[in-house]
């Protein structure tokens, strides 16, 4: 065999192995690398067996931002906020609750039959009083009082217990006159725990004390307040809000009550960027809170020469309150009982810049920006053409 059939030979193999890697490129173009699933992949995510899309049988849900949806979302986090959870409260009042100490006068007017051992000007006459010593209230709700035995104290007011009590000696001492103070308020407390200057009991009194009223007597927070969460537990009911929030909505800042546990912790809010924006990262932001359009912004927006304008995402775990009642009530959920949603908003439509600045972002919340289709395409081409110009170069150097 000549030399110039052996390099026509070599040429017609390197033709064919470049036409079988144009054909390998082409069936597997979906492995190119990616930032991520492409628009249709995402929203195959929320199909069923059958085929339909955000079907309450689906185990990832896909949702098209709308005013409905945004509106419903808005409602529920309405409803988390205190002042509808627990309800602006009312000051408890100077109630005598167990552990309670309490000081209690007794006077008589002259001639005085049971107590003598104090004197007391009252104008022209001297009324004569007894030292009693500070009395605690036991299990039992009661205090001792010499001559007049055991008197329940529990749950009423100091001014209810010495109308008892001067009852009570009526008949036995000259016009007695009974005063009972609150010296030292066990019952009536609120504990402050977490992220502020000290953890501590404050006692509530009639005043009325109010969130940011306890935050302030423990020394404050700790934290900067825009990266501070407050929790309140009540009963069996535990609810959070930024406290930034508290801060600028008077309406949270509610009257506490007897036995709530307030924690301030430091928790900074932040959401994941990723796919075709111009900065993948994770954004922190601050309690007040974040719209789409705005954590679009703090990314640097979308990539112009790679992004789907019809493909920016949403991921999130969802409470299954803030969804239609329809898809919550067999929506398949977390652990912890939480509802996979995607939500998906369509930047081709003006409307959409609106929707964008009404929908909050929330902590944890994954931005995700798939490619636009021409972009795989453009991946495609390049890797034929240079799998193309290789055999080229490889034929020319044979021949």
């Amino acid at each position: 065999m000549t030399v110039p059939a052996n390099r026509r030979r070599a040429a017609l193999l390197l033709h064919r192995a470049a036409v079988a890697l144009s054909l390998a490129a082409l069936s597997g173009c979906a492995s190119f690398g990616s930032s991520g699933p492409s628009t249709g992949a995402i929203t195959d995510a929320g199909k069923t067996a059958h085929g339909k899309t955000t079907q309450a049988d689906a185990d990832i849900h896909v949702v098209d931002l709308s005013d409905a949806v945004i509106g419903r979302a808005r409602d529920y986090a309405q409803s988390r906020h205190f002042s509808d959870l627990f309800g602006t409260g009312t000051p408890v009042g100077t109630v005598i609750g167990t552990g309670d100490v309490l000081d209690i006068g007794v006077w008589e007017a002259p001639p005085a039959v049971l107590f003598g051992s104090a004197r007391v000007e009252t104008g022209m006459a001297v009324a004569q009083g007894a030292a009693i010593p500070q009395q605690m209230v036991g299990e039992d709700g009661t205090v001792t009082i010499p001559f007049v035995g055991q008197v329940p104290v529990l749950g009423r007011t100091p001014a209810q217990v010495e109308r008892t009590i001067a009852a009570r000696l009526k008949g036995r001492a000259h016009d007695p006159q009974v005063v009972v103070r609150l010296v030292q308020n066990e019952a009536r407390t609120v504990t402050v725990l977490g992220e502020v200057g000290a953890s501590r009991r404050v006692p509530l009194t009639a005043r009325g004390e109010r969130l940011l009223d306890i935050i302030a007597s423990s020394g404050g927070p700790r934290q900067p307040v825009g990266k501070t969460t407050l929790q309140i537990a009540r009963g069996g009911m535990v609810a959070r809000m930024p406290l930034d929030t508290v801060v600028r909505d008077p309406k949270q800042n509610i009257i506490v009550q007897p036995g709530d546990v307030l924690t301030v912790m430091f928790q900074p809010y932040s959401f994941i960027a990723l796919g075709a924006v111009s900065r993948s990262s994770e954004v922190p932001f601050e309690g007040g809170g974040l719209s789409l359009a705005q954590a679009l912004g703090r990314v640097g927006g979308l990539i112009d020469q790679q992004a789907n304008v019809r493909g920016v995402f949403v991921f999130r775990l969802e409470d299954p309150a803030a969804l239609a009642p329809a898809m919550a009530q067999t929506a398949r959920r977390t652990r912890e009982g939480k509802v996979p949603v995607i939500y998906r908003l369509d930047m081709s439509q003006a409307q959409s810049l609106f929707l964008a600045q009404d929908f909050t972002i929330e902590d944890r919340d994954v931005l995700f920006v798939s490619n636009a289709p021409a972009v795989d395409l453009q991946k495609f081409i390049n890797t034929v053409s240079s799998a193309a110009f290789s055999v080229v170069a490889v034929t020319n150097s044979v021949n």
